[in-house]
């Protein structure tokens, strides 16, 4: 069986890994819409953040 010659780096390794994260990151639905929207964040469709309305966002 093959065994390395020598350690892979920390830095060698972290190169390698970098796209491991590629895919859209912290991106959830929203419970009460259903729409796509960051982590943590206002939902910017509906106005709502944890359950309460943040922001209003009726059409005028």
């Amino acid at each position: 069986m093959a065994v390395p010659a020598r350690r892979t780096s920390k830095a060698k390794k972290a190169k390698r890994r970098t796209h491991y994260k590629l895919s859209v990151p912290g991106m959830s639905t929203c419970s009460n819409c259903g729409e796509m929207k960051r982590s943590h964040h206002v939902c910017p469709e509906c106005g709502q953040y944890d359950g309460k309305d943040v922001v209003n966002t009726t059409a005028e």
